[in-house]
């Protein structure tokens, strides 16, 4: 007598056109089809979100796979029928109602197909010879049928990742370019402005380069991204022609008879500004710098000042793991600011270096509502000295509102 195979599922579980689709196309398959069952695996793995599928379904998936002997998937014998408990040990101990929520989102996906017996029992009926002739469980031809559309998928979902990286990539880049080539244009006074055209100053190509990167969410797609690095890009080509342009002009100023130039260095060392110099010689008397205070003196945790002012990162030269990243940068941005060299030092007597450095970089993060850095240092200089400023409000209050523009968006 020819055996019948079940389609429609046990209980009250109801059939759907989906499930009849899916036991259409297994039906149509040609049995010399064959597939590498892991590989299939892996690709509905990585196009898990486009098929509708979540981790832990997965997770049953993989269970269900293993129980299939051979590792080509190909022929009529693609039924596995474990039990709850065995499915569950290898599904890592999946609790029984969670297994069977994931079951029913694998056959809704048409991953695999449900061939229920009249009981609702998954088992196998073997002939004399031992062979296998009728298995009630779960169907796994689907895998085979559709091993191509998700290995296209997967490529999709591949493909789409690698230019979200490459993107990413571009936006970090110009990030880091744009934040030290205006540094140099400040330092070296680069004019913004050619033949009446262009921003005012460094400060307005400043802002601009903020207001863009503020329009970078913290997760988006790459259709989102690409025309933020698309601008970042313009602004960057534009900030190097400024300064290509101001080379240009100096070399063709220079003239062979003279004999003494303006030396400035355009790249600082840090070290040198936040370290006193040591004598070369036992005997030479060298007057201290006033108040050389430990640069972990009366501060607050770098993990903390970091979250109230993170704008100071996109100056960072590698990032800032320590406090001498931290001061390194600070002398980078402070002639941006337009901090002038005796603001500077006043605010490092009163305060100590390590706190006048955090209020540069709380300056940095407010700059779109101070208009006058240099002033605004000096002001809170004085009442250091009048003993009535303090560091720990500044902060907390930089804190809050990135908090409460957090919870805002």
């Amino acid at each position: 007598m020819q055996s019948y195979i079940s389609t429609t599922p046990f209980g009250r579980r109801p059939l759907t056109l989906a499930n009849v689709a899916s036991q259409a196309a297994a039906k149509a398959r040609s049995p010399e089809v064959a597939v590498h069952k892991w590989n299939v695996f892996r690709a509905i793995c990585t196009a898990k979100d486009r098929i509708g599928v979540s981790e832990r379904a997965l997770a049953v998936l993989d269970a269900l796979l293993s129980f299939h002997p051979e590792t080509a998937l190909t022929g009529d014998d693609l039924i596995v029928f474990p039990s709850n408990h065995q499915l569950s040990l290898r599904a890592h101990g999946m609790a029984p109602a969670t297994l069977r929520r994931h079951l029913a989102a694998l056959v809704d996906c048409g991953l695999i197909i449900r061939r229920d017996s009249p009981n609702g029992k998954r088992y196998a009926r073997k002939g004399r010879d031992g062979a296998v002739e009728l298995a009630f469980g779960f169907d796994l031809a689907p895998l085979v049928t559709r091993a191509a559309e998700f290995e296209a998928w997967a490529d999709d979902v591949r493909s789409e990742e690698r230019a979200l990286k490459l993107v990413r990539e571009r936006i970090t880049i110009c990030r880091r370019d744009i934040a030290k080539m205006i540094a140099t244009g400040i330092e070296e006074g680069v004019e913004t402005r050619r033949d009446g055209q262009g921003p005012a100053d460094w400060a307005a190509v400043h802002m601009l380069y903020r207001e863009i990167v503020g329009r970078i969410p913290r997760t988006a797609p790459r259709q989102q991204l690409e025309p933020i690095a698309e601008e970042l890009s313009m602004l960057a080509d534009e900030v190097l022609s400024l300064l290509e342009n101001h080379q240009k002009i100096s070399n063709l100023s220079g003239n062979e008879s003279q004999t003494e130039r303006h030396k400035q260095n355009s790249t600082p060392n840090p070290l040198t500004e936040l370290e006193p110099d040591f004598p070369t010689k036992p005997a030479t008397n060298i007057e201290p710098l006033p108040q050389q205070r430990n640069l972990h003196e009366k501060s607050y945790p770098l993990g903390m000042v970091l979250d109230a002012c993170p704008d100071l990162l996109d100056y960072a030269k590698g990032g800032i793991s320590n406090w001498r990243d931290f001061l390194a940068t600070v002398t980078v941005v402070r002639p941006m600011l337009g901090i002038s060299p005796s603001a500077w030092e006043e605010a490092q007597a009163a305060m100590g270096e390590v706190q006048a450095a955090i209020v540069i970089a709380a300056i940095l993060q407010r700059s779109s509502a101070i208009n006058s850095a240099g002033g605004y240092l000096r002001s809170l200089t004085r009442k250091a000295d009048a003993d009535e400023f303090s560091l720990g409000p500044m902060l907390m209050a930089l804190l809050g509102s990135r908090h409460r523009a957090k919870r805002h968006a």
